[in-house]
């Protein structure tokens, strides 16, 4: 039976470096934030991601050939299920009204999302003893697997704002390719890490991190677009 610390030192270990990428997030949005009861139902969102997704992939497991199709399996089940928790618990609200606001609370249901699937990561290693294994995986987690949940939320994200005002038509379409771009982008990540060498595993943190540098650009320009139409000091309501 685990024990109150292991679960306690896991929880722990697996939502820090969520938050740590989160705080920064917020740093970036500091001008005009977002409602920290929004902020905090994102991150819910992605936590119940996690417990929706865990049944969804054993089955996928059952059903599905091994190798290839299990991978996209996986990527298919994780992407789909976090924008539609998001969508449901954060981006049909009143106060997401800017085209930014979808990129951050997507990527903060995606931090929610790795905070709980590092936590279950750390379980088994934390509960042997293990305490260097723990560290090893919350510290490959932190620069590999969180940050491609962000890249790969985010590409949804950016799908979204950069069709904010535009028709519903062209936003569905928008939506549809942000999703197959954020499922590919996750099982090619996977497979790399899966069934690729060690050469391959570099290959794919190379990946994740070239892409958080395009999109953390890509944000930039978006809080450039919003910006310099406000007036100092104040944001849209």
């Amino acid at each position: 039976m685990l024990s109150f610390e292991t679960l306690f030192f896991a929880f722990l270990g697996g939502i820090l470096p969520a938050m740590v990428w989160l705080y920064f997030l917020l740093k970036e949005d500091r001008r005009c934030p977002e409602p920290r009861h929004m902020i905090a139902l994102a991150v819910v969102a992605g936590m119940l991601s996690v417990v929706l997704v865990l049944p969804l992939e054993r089955f996928a497991v059952l059903t599905l050939p091994a190798g290839i199709p299990v991978i996209i399996g996986w990527a298919a089940i994780e992407e789909t299920v976090k924008y539609l928790l998001a969508a449901i618990i954060v981006l049909w609200r009143r106060a997401v009204n800017e085209s930014i606001d979808l990129v951050i609370y997507m990527i903060t249901v995606a931090l929610g999302f790795a905070a709980l699937e590092n936590t279950l990561f750390l379980i088994a290693p934390l509960a042997s003893g293990n305490a260097i294994e723990a560290l090893l995986t919350g510290n490959l987690r932190f620069i590999g697997s969180t940050l491609l949940h962000v890249v790969a939320s985010a590409v949804i994200g950016f799908s979204l704002a950069f069709s904010f005002r535009k028709s519903r038509f062209v936003r569905t379409v928008c939506a549809t390719l942000g999703l197959i771009l954020a499922i590919a982008l996750h099982a090619l990540f996977n497979f790399l890490i899966i069934d690729g060498s060690g050469s391959f595993t570099l290959l794919a943190f190379f990946m994740v991190w070239s892409g958080a540098v395009v999109l953390f650009a890509l944000f930039e320009v978006l809080k450039y677009l919003r910006y310099r139409k406000l007036p100092t000091n104040t944001c849209e309501t």
